[in-house]
């Protein structure tokens, strides 16, 4: 065969870098290096310390004011003690936030798992986790499994209740937005319309008053004002939970969400490294084992 001619073989020499070229392009390019993190995250995406947070460097936590115990201490968030305020800071911590990184913002109960852009990063404030909620707001893993509890003033018609059919013809309140207004009308079906009050503190009036025969709370909360607050109370009893699986309180996140699957993460190695169970035993170990309604 003739050699083939010079500007031929430039042609071909040209052709071959380009198919070169894009054969390159198209290859895959390696990746930098990160390793598994929660929930399918990445570890660079969940960098200590490093969340795409409202505020640059900080974490910003919601929750309910006022705060009641045993999940807060004197109505003060901020300063760590109360179960959830432990919980909080653990998580933080986890995060790669210090507690001086921290920032408690103010949103009511039901705010927080409204509809709508939030003004905070989480919020931690009993907000149980739902199907109908989840439409709403993003929440992480479970931090605590939670049930409701009845209580009433002693030697009052709620105190003698055994079962769910007592309750039935009872007046019987609970906050607005809750779980425990749910078991109420879902679960006990009273003959009798529930009384729904804005706070906590307005149902412990109510029943102080006479006005309620019993209030249906989660039930750390119940020991507690039956403890400390109405000490003419007790506990009645807990309902058994729901459709087999337990109720469990999680923070609650903005819709979607990119800090989500990082304090996911978070709340599942704590669970995991027993942070999270030692938490509890510190700050609710006192809540006594009521009789289970049926």
């Amino acid at each position: 065969m003739h050699p083939a001619p010079r500007a031929l073989r430039r042609a071909v020499a040209a052709a071959t870098v380009a198919l070169l070229a894009t054969a390159v392009g198209c290859a895959p390019q390696p990746e930098e290096k990160a390793s598994a993190g929660p929930s399918g995250s990445t570890a660079k995406s969940c960098a200590r310390g490093a969340l795409a947070t409202r505020t640059a460097g900080k974490l910003t936590i919601a929750t309910d004011e006022p705060a009641y115990e045993p999940w807060f201490k004197d109505d003060k968030p901020a300063n760590g003690e109360g179960f959830e305020s432990a919980v909080a800071y653990a998580v933080a911590k986890q995060l790669g936030y210090g507690k001086d990184a921290v920032v408690w913002q103010s949103v009511p109960f039901n705010k927080a798992f409204a509809p709508g852009v939030k003004n905070f990063d989480l919020d931690i404030n009993q907000v149980s986790i739902s199907a109908e909620r989840r439409k709403a707001v993003d929440f992480s893993s479970g931090y605590y499994d939670v049930r409701q509890a009845v209580i009433a003033l002693k030697g009052g018609a709620g105190a003698r209740a055994t079962g769910i059919a007592d309750l039935k013809k009872l007046r019987l309140g609970a906050q607005v937005g809750t779980t425990s207004l749910d078991y109420i009308t879902d679960v006990v079906k009273p003959t009798r319309q529930p009384a729904v009050y804005a706070k906590n503190d307005q149902a412990k009036s109510a029943l102080k008053n006479g006005q309620v025969d019993a209030v249906v709370t989660d039930l750390p909360t119940a020991f507690y004002i039956t403890s400390a607050e109405v000490t003419d109370a007790r506990i009645v009893g807990q309902f058994e939970n729901q459709g087999g699986t337990p109720e469990q309180f999680g923070l609650v996140l903005d819709k979607g969400s990119a800090l989500t699957p990082c304090v996911t993460g978070a709340v599942d190695a704590l669970r995991e490294n027993g942070t999270l169970a030692a938490i509890e035993k510190r700050w609710l170990s006192d809540a006594v084992d009521a009789p289970v309604l049926k």
